[in-house]
């Protein structure tokens, strides 16, 4: 028999082999079971999940990276596809981001959401906050530093509440329906987000220039400038 989960490393992250005839139940004792063996190997580390050998939906994925969570000091950043040239464009990106915010891995100044908001949620946060999902069509994030979405923005996005310059917004794919950074807004031309379509992952960073809210594509030089 194939083994249940196999764990290859790739650089700044952790490769999950599943297999795909397993119960899902039997996946999640063989991650807890690896990842609580190799926890004095990981150590204390920031790390992109890559998933392959079988399809997994939303709650399964967030169900494996709190199994992760509680049986090491692993801490996920993002679950990446197979579009390597993207993915490792994003996860030096993103190293860069981990480091400006001190991430919780690092510290205290910063949170995580893991899921996606749907049904008109909101999150309003004092700290700089990363979703691990999307914000959907009628739900908001609203923090008084950053926002980093590993997903899509199909939302609502306010950042800088609290009169710090140089906020920003970060997404994977990013068709907000509004956003405000500061005392600058931003609304869509009122097309209707295609949130339910996967295009090739583009992600980009809004930030204010000139007295506007502008949207770049995320870079690691670009990301030095803030």
């Amino acid at each position: 028999m194939k083994d249940v989960v196999l764990i290859k490393s790739f650089s700044n992250g952790i490769r999950l082999h599943l297999n795909a005839e397993c119960p899902f139940e039997q996946i999640i004792d063989e991650v807890a079971f690896k990842f609580a063996e190799a926890k004095n190997f990981f150590g204390r580390s920031s790390m992109a999940l890559a998933i392959e050998g079988r399809e997994l939906t939303e709650t399964e994925e967030i169900h494996i990276l709190e199994t992760i969570r509680r049986n090491s000091r692993v801490n996920i950043v993002c679950i990446v596809g197979r579009d390597e040239a993207t993915d490792k464009m994003f996860i030096k990106a993103l190293h860069k981001v981990d480091k400006k915010l001190n991430l919780p891995s690092a510290g205290d100044d910063g949170q995580f959401y893991k899921g996606s908001l749907r049904d008109g949620q909101v999150i309003e946060t004092d700290e700089s906050i990363v979703i691990v999902g999307d914000v959907l069509p009628g739900c908001s994030v609203i923090s008084a530093k950053n926002i980093i979405v590993l997903g899509g923005l199909y939302g609502e996005a306010f950042a800088g509440g609290n009169g710090k310059e140089g906020a920003y917004i970060v997404a994977l794919e990013m068709e907000p329906e509004r956003l405000k950074i500061g005392d600058f807004k931003y609304k869509s031309s009122g097309k209707t987000a295609r949130w339910g379509i996967r295009p090739k992952v583009q992600p980009k960073i809004a930030h204010v220039k000139k007295q506007k809210i502008v949207f770049d594509a995320l870079t690691k030089d670009l990301l030095g400038a803030f």
